[in-house]
């Protein structure tokens, strides 16, 4: 299976969940530069940005105390500017919002099953849009707290959720800042930082609301990120009986060098800068046609180029945990299709081999691609998600509890 899976040729930049990949600068993968020049190159380039930075708020102070006040109408023009810039994300956020509360939640025959749509603020109190999916009778086992990918958003688990629910497993979801019914500009996010708070602070107010009730994480691709570097932060780990990660993005990698050296000066100049028609090429992500037609033909889903910082932040997280395996603690059960060409399988593979966590396990399914839970076999792959989260609530010897695959 590892062989399988070394055979697979991972893009960079991935720009998760959303399946797309975004090669920035690849042609430059074809320049005749020597390496020497490539660094020299790089250096100059590095130290420009560097310079320009450093130059420009001395440049500003000077031109404003040369320059004569700016005219009231002057003023005014930039203030109404911003106004309606704002006044754009604003309705674009309620206008994803109700498109979010329209997402089926439940269907005929499934009297079993409660559900309920709210708004929780987030560390920086963004209103985030968030789902749930509970047992209408009997006790509750645990609860999975779904943490969707990038450009994604958590109606898409519906299935995934009922399937718990049918288990007398809870579901909880929420949107990401700039995804599906939460507030930003769509497809934007300043800071993974701030996603992983959001979601250790998610999951906190899930906890006070079930006391006693085992919670678990889960994680996609990006979102597997997310979910992971936030149970490293001991006060989360210790309200979990694990996590769940499918096609986690744990090595991602710039189309080129000079991408990853001037991606943190990019992101400050130009955060919301669209790198326009880097995504001409699709990446398949399920072989399954109408899930593929069903997910990029969501409005909810965001389909256009990736944003600056955005894939500064997919970079900067990849880098942090590839550098941390070895202090993974919480258990954790993490699964990857061989064919994935979003994130890359081995990265998977290394992170199982390197945690020191007791209880760990990894299945690797051949010949499957990135979005695991709308592959065909997704009621299998849920199924073996159940099964890994009874056996963590079912005593059992080591030997046994790690023993999945």
């Amino acid at each position: 299976m590892d062989a399988a899976a070394a055979a697979v040729p991972v893009e960079e930049l991935t720009s998760g969940a959303s399946g797309r990949i975004i090669p920035v600068f690849k042609n430059l993968r074809q320049s005749i530069l020597s390496y020497d020049s490539l660094r020299r190159s790089l250096l100059l380039i590095y130290s420009f940005f560097v310079w320009i930075l450093l130059l420009l708020p001395r440049l500003h102070r000077i031109s404003a105390a040369a320059s004569p006040p700016s005219s009231p109408r002057t003023a005014s023009s930039s203030v109404r500017r911003r106004k309606f810039g704002i006044r754009r994300d604003e309705e674009d956020t309620m206008r994803r919002r109700a498109l979010a509360e329209e997402v089926e939640m439940a269907t005929e025959g499934s009297s079993w099953c409660r559900w309920t749509t709210s708004l929780f603020f987030g560390v920086k109190w963004n209103a985030l849009f968030c789902r749930s999916w509970l047992p209408v009778s009997g006790e509750l086992r645990g609860i999975l707290i779904i943490i969707h990918g990038l450009n994604e958003h958590s109606g898409r688990y519906t299935n995934f959720a009922k399937q718990l629910v049918s288990y007398k497993f809870g579901a909880y979801a929420m949107d990401w800042i700039g995804h599906g019914g939460s507030d930003g500009l769509h497809g934007y996010v300043p800071s993974l930082d701030h996603v992983v708070d959001d979601t250790a602070a998610f999951l906190e107010k899930i906890k006070s609301k079930n006391p006693g009730v085992p919670c678990f994480l889960f994680g996609h691709s990006t979102g597997g990120a997310v979910v992971l570097k936030a149970a490293s932060y001991p006060h989360v780990e210790e309200m979990l009986e694990g996590v769940i990660l499918t096609s986690p993005a744990l090595r991602v990698k710039p189309a080129h060098p000079i991408v990853g050296a001037v991606a943190p000066i990019f992101s400050l100049v130009a955060p919301r800068f669209q790198f326009k028609g880097a995504n001409k090429r699709g990446i398949p992500v399920s072989r399954d046609p109408a899930a593929l037609l069903a997910k990029y033909s969501d409005p909810l889903v965001y389909t256009g180029p990736i944003r600056v910082r955005t894939g500064h932040e997919i970079l900067r997280i990849s880098s942090y945990l590839m550098r941390n395996f070895r202090s993974v603690t919480v258990p954790f059960f993490v699964l990857h299709g061989t064919a994935d060409r979003v994130t890359d399988p081995l990265a998977s593979q290394d992170l199982y081999n390197e945690a020191p966590s007791e209880f760990k396990n990894i299945k690797l399914y051949e010949g499957f691609l990135h979005d695991l839970l709308f592959e065909p076999e997704r009621e299998e792959i849920a199924q073996d998600i159940i099964d890994w989260m009874e056996s963590r609530l079912t005593p059992a010897c080591p030997e046994e509890a790690n023993d999945l695959s």
